[in-house]
């Protein structure tokens, strides 16, 4: 590959990694809006939430829990792996999420996030999202937030 056809590669990369940092400054700012401009419509997702898996970006729930947090929410990107093939993306890594309860307790984890994006007339848009955290299979069945990379 030369120099000249790698570049377009570098600018997707580099406008999908803008978006992760754009959805991460939206739960920072307690902005559902800011966030959901960046999923398709009819976005498949399977997040931390109930139910398994919906359809669309739920703007009213994430504002509801972002309204909820005790204070803004930081979410940290780590091992992001970002792959373009002409117009479908795949993005995925580790990601951190810290904030309070309404109570002023902290409440921190990790989780596993992939993202699917396609490119359109609008640019890149998140058409699958699927975000989970472990669970202890020693018969608890507890999630793992409290493992660490």
């Amino acid at each position: 590959m030369t120099e000249a056809s790698e570049a377009p590669i570098r600018a997707d990369d580099a406008a999908i990694r803008g978006i992760i940092e754009a959805i991460a400054a939206g739960n920072l700012a307690q902005d559902a809006e800011a966030i959901a401009q960046y999923y398709a419509p009819g976005a498949s997702i399977a997040d931390l939430a109930p139910p398994l898996q919906r359809r669309d970006f739920d703007r009213a729930g994430m504002q509801a829990w972002l309204d909820g947090c005790g204070a803004p929410v930081e979410v940290a990107t780590r091992n992001l792996v970002v792959e373009v093939a002409g117009d479908l993306a795949v993005a995925h890594g580790l990601q951190h999420t810290r904030t309070r309860t309404r109570s002023g307790e902290e409440a921190a984890w990790w989780s596993r996030v992939t993202r699917v994006l396609n490119r359109s007339q609008a640019g890149w848009r998140i058409t699958h999202e699927h975000d989970s955290v472990p669970f202890h299979m020693d018969g608890s069945f507890r999630a793992a937030v409290d493992l660490e990379p």
